[in-house]
């Protein structure tokens, strides 16, 4: 590394506050794969059932089988990325400047429709068995990526009010990310008629997109990781702990079981709202398919918007108090989505838009609470492991979201849900049964999920006050040892 480089990273080390182009830059890290994960959630089941022709069952299985597979690698990436070392980059970067194309690559292919076999149920199956294979390897890939991202955030900055404002960075790219990439198929889906052609112009728009963002948060936040680094190398290390006994300390941290169920059920109930969301539209609300991401857009414009609302408000309320305003609202929609009927469309985006007011807040807030069960490991401990704890996290959220993913798809099928015939100019009319069950999945279904997260977030034991005290303790020791 250069001069010049060096006297770059001193100087960010020297200042305790990051600048705007820091957090513009950690910020556009969640751009790529938030624009990819955001179209996989909303249509890549649609495109599994009424593209490739693959019934709903099968389909939820190929998403439970990847993201099963997904949460499974989670904890090792953020063990390897702990023991990584490189002067030049850092713990966490390598794998993300390596990673990001290989990640666009796999992601691509999820979106075509090979043709095995012109005999149609061994076709289904050879179709089933490309997207397992490919899925597989497209989750290896995004958690290469995505796991050192998330696990940077303690590291960028130890303030608790400022790691609030550095994830509102963040979610403002995931979610106007989310809704680039809405815009993008409305504008895909207006203008071209064929549905393989759609998914696949889309899904290379979105790879390109992924590369960049990820590169320009890189380079982006480079100075201030490796001042970072530097700072932690200076440190005495205290000794290795094993694999399995790190896990017995991650699961006897009270405060961090805590912060993983309410992460566990505010997301799953965006992904599986997210993912019913088409169906509801189309089949319950009789919208066209080019209608469906004007629905999604007024949902995360609005979360978008309320993300700066909630992150100054969280600064003089508190992050529970948040918490509770944004999922009261959400719950209040998610319960009127099940009731609705064709005709109301004026009524159903003011419930989008009130889920979009609960939805900011199950961004922020969990992301928010985990650098500060990090901080207490470390003074209970001595050692500091991002990437274990922000694995774990994820492999359990993973867990639960492919086991609701893989329940939806079954009991639409097992409702009679017709998928389409692969080619097919217009979808089949969908049964009572299958309408009904769409309506569960939309209403009923997450409103549960809230409520399970806001019990648990009332009983998050980790308060501001708490937390200062923790950082005292840790800077008091970290003066002990450099005397």
């Amino acid at each position: 590394m250069n001069d010049s480089a060096d006297n770059s990273a001193q100087n960010q080390a020297l200042s305790p506050k990051l600048d705007f182009k820091t957090k513009l830059a950690y910020g556009a890290g969640d751009l790529g794969p938030a624009v990819t994960a955001n179209i996989s959630i909303f249509f890549l089941l649609v495109f599994f059932t009424n593209v490739a022709g693959i019934p709903a069952g099968l389909a939820g299985s190929v998403l439970l089988i990847g993201k099963i597979w997904d949460a499974i690698n989670d904890p090792f990436v953020g063990l390897l990325t702990d023991k990584t070392k490189s002067r030049r980059w850092g713990r966490r970067l390598p794998w993300m400047l390596y990673g990001a194309i290989p990640f666009s690559i796999f992601f691509f292919l999820q979106w075509i429709v090979p043709q095995f076999s012109s005999d149609r149920s061994a076709n289904i199956w050879a179709l089933f068995w490309y997207y397992v294979v490919i899925g597989l390897i497209s989750q290896v890939f995004y958690t290469v990526v995505n796991l050192p991202y998330t696990a940077m955030t303690p590291e960028l900055t130890q303030d608790y009010d400022e790691r609030t404002s550095l994830n509102s960075f963040r979610f403002t790219f995931s979610i106007g990310g989310s809704i680039l990439s809405l815009i993008l198929a409305q504008i895909v889906f207006s203008h071209i008629a064929d549905r393989q052609q759609q998914y696949f112009i889309l899904a290379i728009i979105c790879a390109v997109i992924s590369v960049v963002s990820l590169y320009w948060c890189i380079f982006g936040v480079r100075d201030r990781i490796l001042a970072f680094e530097a700072k932690r190398i200076q440190l005495e290390e205290s000794p290795s702990i094993s694999f399995f006994e790190q896990l017995k300390i991650v699961f006897t941290n009270r405060p961090f079981l805590f912060v993983i169920g309410i992460y566990l059920f505010s997301w799953l109930a965006v992904q599986i709202t997210a993912s019913i969301i088409p169906y509801f539209a189309t089949d319950c609300m009789h919208l066209t398919e080019a209608d469906v991401p004007t629905v999604m857009i007024a949902v995360q414009g609005t979360a978008l918007i309320m993300l700066f609302v909630w992150s100054n408000l969280s600064t003089k309320i508190g992050k529970k108090v948040v918490y509770f305003l944004g999922m009261s609202l959400w719950i209040i929609a998610a319960s009127g989505l099940f009731f609705l009927q064709p005709g109301q469309l004026v009524l159903m985006y003011v419930m989008a838009v009130m889920a979009g007011v609960g939805v900011s807040t199950a961004y922020l807030v969990p992301w928010s609470m985990i650098p500060d069960v990090i901080e207490l490991d470390e003074l209970q401990t001595g050692q500091r492991r991002e990437g274990i704890f922000y694995g774990f996290m994820v492999l359990l959220q993973k867990f639960g979201l492919a086991f609701g993913l893989f329940l939806v798809g079954n009991a639409l099928q097992s409702a009679g849900f017709k998928e389409a015939v692969a080619g097919q100019s217009t979808l089949p009319v969908q049964p009572e049964s299958a309408l009904t069950a769409i309506r569960f999945a939309v209403g009923p279904i997450p409103t549960v999920c809230l409520i399970c997260g806001l019990v648990l977030t009332y009983f998050y034991p980790i308060t501001r006050e708490m937390h200062a005290e923790i950082l005292l303790k840790l800077k008091e020791r970290q003066a002990n040892k450099e005397n």
